[in-house]
Protein backbone atom coordinates (compact mmCIF):
# COMPACT_ATOMS: atom_id res chain seq x y z
CA UNK A 1 0.00 0.00 0.00
CA UNK A 2 0.92 3.91 -0.86
CA UNK A 3 0.35 6.55 1.51
CA UNK A 4 0.10 9.81 1.32
CA UNK A 5 -0.03 12.08 4.15
CA UNK A 6 -1.30 15.79 3.82
CA UNK A 7 -2.68 18.46 6.18
CA UNK A 8 0.86 19.98 8.12
CA UNK A 9 1.43 23.54 8.19
CA UNK A 10 2.46 26.65 10.52
CA UNK A 11 0.30 27.04 13.76
CA UNK A 12 0.65 28.81 16.75
CA UNK A 13 1.30 27.35 20.19
CA UNK A 14 -2.34 26.37 21.45
CA UNK A 15 -3.89 25.73 17.73
CA UNK A 16 -5.31 22.28 16.37
CA UNK A 17 -4.10 21.18 13.80
CA UNK A 18 -5.97 17.57 11.50
CA UNK A 19 -3.52 15.56 9.63
CA UNK A 20 -4.71 12.79 7.48
CA UNK A 21 -3.12 9.59 5.62
CA UNK A 22 -4.57 8.35 2.52
CA UNK A 23 -4.15 4.69 1.54
CA UNK A 24 -3.56 3.58 -2.17
CA UNK A 25 -6.13 0.53 -2.19
CA UNK A 26 -8.20 -1.54 -0.59
CA UNK A 27 -5.93 -3.26 1.59
CA UNK A 28 -5.55 -0.14 3.85
CA UNK A 29 -8.15 -1.51 6.14
CA UNK A 30 -6.57 -5.03 6.59
CA UNK A 31 -3.18 -2.67 8.28
CA UNK A 32 -2.91 -0.91 11.80
CA UNK A 33 -1.98 2.30 10.82
CA UNK A 34 0.53 4.35 13.10
CA UNK A 35 2.37 8.11 12.92
CA UNK A 36 5.63 9.28 13.67
CA UNK A 37 7.21 12.11 14.07
CA UNK A 38 10.61 13.40 13.32
CA UNK A 39 11.98 16.75 15.17
CA UNK A 40 15.50 18.09 13.83
CA UNK A 41 18.12 17.07 15.04
CA UNK A 42 15.97 14.41 16.65
CA UNK A 43 15.43 10.50 16.03
CA UNK A 44 11.63 9.66 14.68
CA UNK A 45 9.07 9.06 17.92
CA UNK A 46 6.07 7.16 18.12
CA UNK A 47 3.00 9.21 18.22
CA UNK A 48 0.09 6.61 18.01
CA UNK A 49 -1.37 3.98 16.23
CA UNK A 50 -4.87 2.09 16.07
CA UNK A 51 -5.87 -1.26 15.00
CA UNK A 52 -7.49 -2.27 11.63
CA UNK A 53 -10.85 -1.53 12.57
CA UNK A 54 -10.31 1.33 14.91
CA UNK A 55 -11.34 -0.15 18.49
CA UNK A 56 -8.20 0.41 19.68
CA UNK A 57 -5.45 3.42 20.06
CA UNK A 58 -2.50 4.04 21.91
CA UNK A 59 -0.12 7.05 22.11
CA UNK A 60 2.64 8.31 23.34
CA UNK A 61 2.68 9.77 26.85
CA UNK A 62 4.09 13.23 25.43
CA UNK A 63 0.84 13.01 23.46
CA UNK A 64 -1.57 11.67 25.21
CA UNK A 65 -5.08 13.88 25.91
CA UNK A 66 -4.11 16.47 23.25
CA UNK A 67 -3.89 14.23 19.90
CA UNK A 68 -6.87 11.90 18.49
CA UNK A 69 -6.11 9.30 16.12
CA UNK A 70 -8.91 7.82 14.18
CA UNK A 71 -9.74 6.12 10.67
CA UNK A 72 -12.11 5.43 7.72
CA UNK A 73 -11.46 2.48 6.11
CA UNK A 74 -14.47 3.16 3.64
CA UNK A 75 -12.31 6.38 2.33
CA UNK A 76 -8.79 4.57 2.89
CA UNK A 77 -7.34 7.22 5.52
CA UNK A 78 -6.21 7.83 9.01
CA UNK A 79 -6.48 11.00 10.45
CA UNK A 80 -4.20 12.55 13.64
CA UNK A 81 -6.47 15.26 15.12
CA UNK A 82 -3.74 17.48 17.24
CA UNK A 83 -5.15 19.83 19.83
CA UNK A 84 -3.21 22.09 22.10
CA UNK A 85 -0.62 22.45 20.21
CA UNK A 86 3.35 23.08 21.98
CA UNK A 87 6.67 24.42 20.12
CA UNK A 88 7.45 20.87 20.61
CA UNK A 89 5.27 19.07 18.81
CA UNK A 90 7.38 20.70 16.11
CA UNK A 91 8.40 17.82 13.70
CA UNK A 92 7.71 16.37 10.26
CA UNK A 93 5.05 13.23 11.11
CA UNK A 94 4.79 10.52 9.06
CA UNK A 95 1.89 7.55 8.78
CA UNK A 96 3.03 3.98 8.29
CA UNK A 97 0.92 0.93 7.88
CA UNK A 98 1.93 -2.43 10.00
CA UNK A 99 0.66 -5.43 10.67
CA UNK A 100 0.04 -6.46 13.99
CA UNK A 101 1.72 -9.16 15.86
CA UNK A 102 1.46 -10.72 19.63
CA UNK A 103 4.67 -8.52 20.49
CA UNK A 104 3.29 -5.51 18.92
CA UNK A 105 3.03 -3.83 15.00
CA UNK A 106 6.18 -4.11 12.17
CA UNK A 107 5.19 -1.30 10.17
CA UNK A 108 6.59 -1.65 6.54
CA UNK A 109 4.74 0.68 4.53
CA UNK A 110 5.85 4.37 4.99
CA UNK A 111 4.15 7.99 4.02
CA UNK A 112 6.43 10.57 2.83
CA UNK A 113 6.01 13.31 5.92
CA UNK A 114 4.83 16.29 6.37
CA UNK A 115 5.79 18.80 8.54
CA UNK A 116 4.05 20.52 11.51
CA UNK A 117 5.65 23.78 12.58
CA UNK A 118 3.99 25.38 16.22
CA UNK A 119 5.79 28.51 16.67
CA UNK A 120 5.51 30.06 20.79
Amino acid sequence: VQLQASGGGLVQAGDSLRLSCVGSDRTFSSYAMGWFRQAPGKEREFVGEINWSGDSTRYADSVKGRFTISRDNAKNTVHLQMNSLKPEDTAVYYCAAGTAYILGISYDYWGQGTLVTVSS
